[in-house]
């Protein structure tokens, strides 16, 4: 549901490396070289941006913020998050799992990107 989503890094080969493996977990190929610099993974109808801030100040992460990946099976969950950890990501709050919620039954897993970014992987069980 969205256009597209940017992070900033402050290490575009540690970057790539991360997100070459997460969003290959999820079905994605490889980042592709932007003409602007750092890397785009393109979906569907939306793109995921990685590159080095425009305003040439360091990356920082957003407090609060997290990117959500819809994926299609608790399989697929669990292999994005053994992605990332095993490449320089860092698994957050709960392990891998069901969590309630209003919505319904929701198969989530949390990390944390090289730079801090918050992102998560989410599978609906039921609504």
């Amino acid at each position: 549901m969205f256009s597209h989503v940017a992070v900033g890094t402050n290490d575009l080969k540690k970057a790539k490396r991360f997100y070459d493996a997460v969003l290959g977990a999820l079905g994605y190929g490889e980042g592709l070289d932007r003409a602007a610099g750092g890397y785009v993974y393109v979906a569907d109808n939306s793109f995921f941006i990685v590159a080095g801030p425009l305003d040439g100040q360091p990356a920082t992460h957003a407090n609060g913020g997290t990117i959500g990946f819809i994926c299609q099976s608790t399989d697929q969950v669990d292999l994005w998050h053994a992605a990332g950890v095993a490449n320089g990501g860092k698994s957050v709050e709960d392990p891998p799992g069901v969590r309630e919620t209003p919505a319904g039954a929701l198969y989530l897993a949390y990390l944390l990107d090289p730079d801090g970014n918050k992102l998560c992987a989410l599978y609906r069980i039921s609504v």
